[in-house]
């Protein structure tokens, strides 16, 4: 059953974010729960062909209403389901429900169909390793974990407390951390420009968010109180700055986790590995059995982590962390906001819905994990790859700033648009910043005579949310 009679093409589109023209991906989802109706959202804001499978009316009439995408009814698995959707002209399917044996199926049945490209979302534990020996065999072009990659982000944050969220590039040689100018800071009223040489450290502010403004900031803007700033900087840049502005705090040690579903055994195997202390709050018994049996190490309470009493006889005011992974959201806020009175040293708090971001903001919840987010780049990522088969593709791909703002990963190709060029003499498009240039091993935070050579990975931090290649940088006419 289709939901519109649009037809199904492959077509190629101006893009006026890019100011250039580019492949339109037809993209088929399998699923229209949380990730795929993020995935749809965002790929569609895109400007790709979009067609969701689903075997439920409801929700799929509202995101074919909501994102004009075109919407078939059906077992995603089904090969005739799959023909209706026009699997067989399409360059991606992206199989997102529920279940991973579903995921699986639907992927190899769209290879059959000839799709040169699927990507199946995979959460099971078991799963985990054994995929990436199988993936090959199943023509699986990518598998994507939610909880794992929430897990491991998570796991970063409690590596570095100090920071309100973290990611990295170059495979972990460069960090992009956010932090919040307090009244007492040592930035305040400097302009960016003198901070390297005032703090004898070597950053680059890339983006600031006052209030509900977002900058990318020229070197003359002065910080003020409440200002969150994002920095990049190596690890040891990151720990040195720290440090110099007094907000170092002392390592994790001993963590709460209330919820024990599957980001809480992810991250707590993490934790465990790393010789931190866990303690687990859950309130399934079949579960907490589970836990105790997947991980001995860990502490496993059987109880409500939303109970007062029971958070305060577990020695919550005691942990140097706290992070809340319960399904509900609004327990995840309640419990961090009470963790917050307590002054526990590190809060997370995992949400779905990030239209709670201003209300995080007024509680001061400032370290918040979304799984479906994090899904959603890791996809976004590889389809722009795909449209850019032959130019410098993004190789690593953050949304910061409340998603606002972009930070990509490019390789440098041999490009006389992009090459050899002092930045100062470039025409670059606005609300845009070279925050670093990777070259072997030696880190440039860049200024105007510097240039950017073949071979080298560079970093963009950017409002302009498309960027597929290196040379979309440019402000073209």
């Amino acid at each position: 059953m289709c939901y519109n009679d649009y037809a199904l093409f492959c077509y190629r589109h101006f893009s006026a974010a890019n100011g250039r023209e580019v492949n339109c991906v037809k993209i088929v989802i399998v699923g229209d729960g949380k990730v795929g109706q993020a995935l749809t959202a965002r790929l569609a804001e895109e400007g790709h062909d979009i067609v969701i499978i689903d075997n439920s009316p409801k929700p799929l009439k509202n995101s074919v209403e909501l994102y004009d995408v075109m919407g078939v009814q059906g077992n995603g698995a089904s090969i005739a389901v799959q023909r209706e959707a026009g699997v067989e002209e399409a360059d991606l399917l992206i199989a997102a429900t529920s279940g991973d044996e579903l995921n699986i199926l639907c992927c190899l049945v769209a290879r059959k169909l000839g799709v040169a490209h699927t990507i199946a979302r995979v959460r099971n534990p078991e799963y985990s390793e054994q995929l990436s020996l199988m993936r090959e065999e199943l023509g699986l072009s990518m598998t994507v974990n939610p909880e794992l990659a929430a897990a491991v982000e998570i796991a970063r944050m409690l590596r570095f407390p100090s920071a309100l969220k973290l990611d990295s590039f170059a495979k972990g040689r460069i960090e992009l951390v956010e932090i919040k100018i307090l009244e007492d800071s040592p930035l305040l009223g400097q302009p960016l420009h003198s901070l390297s040489s005032r703090l004898g450290v070597r950053i680059l502010v890339c983006a600031v968010r006052r209030g509900e403004e977002v900058y990318i900031p020229t070197g003359d803007f002065v910080l003020r109180e409440g200002d969150k700033i994002s920095i990049t900087a190596s690890p040891a840049e990151l720990d040195n700055l720290f440090r110099k502005l007094n907000i170092f705090r002392h390592k994790v040690h001993d963590v709460m986790i209330v919820g024990g579903g599957r980001i809480a055994y992810y991250l707590s195997r993490q934790l465990l590995a790393m010789g931190m202390e866990v303690k687990i709050i859950e309130q399934d018994p079949a579960r907490c059995e589970v836990l105790s049996d997947l991980l001995p190490k860990a502490n496993v309470i059987l109880g409500d982590g939303t109970e007062r009493e029971l958070l305060e006889e577990e020695n919550i005011a005691d942990m140097d962390a706290l992070v809340a992974l319960t399904g509900i959201d609004e327990e995840n806020v309640i419990i961090s906001m009470y963790a917050g009175a307590l002054r526990v040293n590190k809060i997370v708090t995992k949400i779905n819905r990030m239209s709670f971001q201003e209300i995080l903001d007024a509680a001061g919840i400032d370290s918040v994990i979304s799984p479906k987010g994090i899904t959603v780049n890791q996809i976004v990522r590889y389809v722009r790859a795909m449209e850019n088969s032959q130019g410098s593709n993004v190789e690593t791909l953050h949304r910061i700033v409340g998603g606002r703002v972009e930070a990509l990963e490019f390789r440098v190709r041999n490009n006389p648009e992009i090459t050899g060029i002092p930045l100062k003499d470039m025409d670059t498009k606005p609300n845009l910043l070279i925050a670093c240039i990777i070259r072997g091993r030696k880190l440039i935070f860049p200024g105007g005579n510097d240039t950017m050579e073949e071979g080298d990975s560079v970093i963009v931090v950017t409002t302009n949310q498309q960027l597929q290649d290196l040379s979309d940088i440019l402000n073209r006419p």
